[in-house]
């Protein structure tokens, strides 16, 4: 017996849809791309919180505000050493630079 025309099986039914199969492979992939992004992110918080956690001071501000103490006792004692061998160079009747030339200090430092 012969089915009428409509009721055939078309090629589209007995085919998958090469459309609905590509939407398929792109939606795979974009969950996997998804889940490894994912993955990363709890990654770099972990990273964060553990470099958080080995800073000395717990916000910038007050990481600032230490290295700006710091550098301001770092002038203080380079000065007070200057002074100190300018009065060496003084006392010997040398020049500063011969002064410094003998301690192994450079001008820039």
């Amino acid at each position: 017996m012969q089915q009428p025309q409509d009721q055939l099986p078309s090629s589209k039914d007995s085919d998958k849809d090469p459309q609905a199969e590509q939407h398929n492979d792109k939606t795979t992939s974009l969950q996997s791309t998804i889940t490894n992004l994912e993955n990363q992110i709890v990654s770099l918080q972990t990273q964060i919180q553990e470099a958080t956690s080995k800073l000395r001071s717990p916000t910038p501000s007050q990481t600032v505000r230490d290295h700006i103490r710091l550098l301001h006792d770092y002038n203080e004692i380079r000065d007070i050493g200057q002074g100190l061998l300018g009065l060496i160079a003084e006392k010997r009747g040398v020049r500063y630079k011969d002064v410094l030339e003998e301690f192994g200090v450079d001008a820039d430092d």
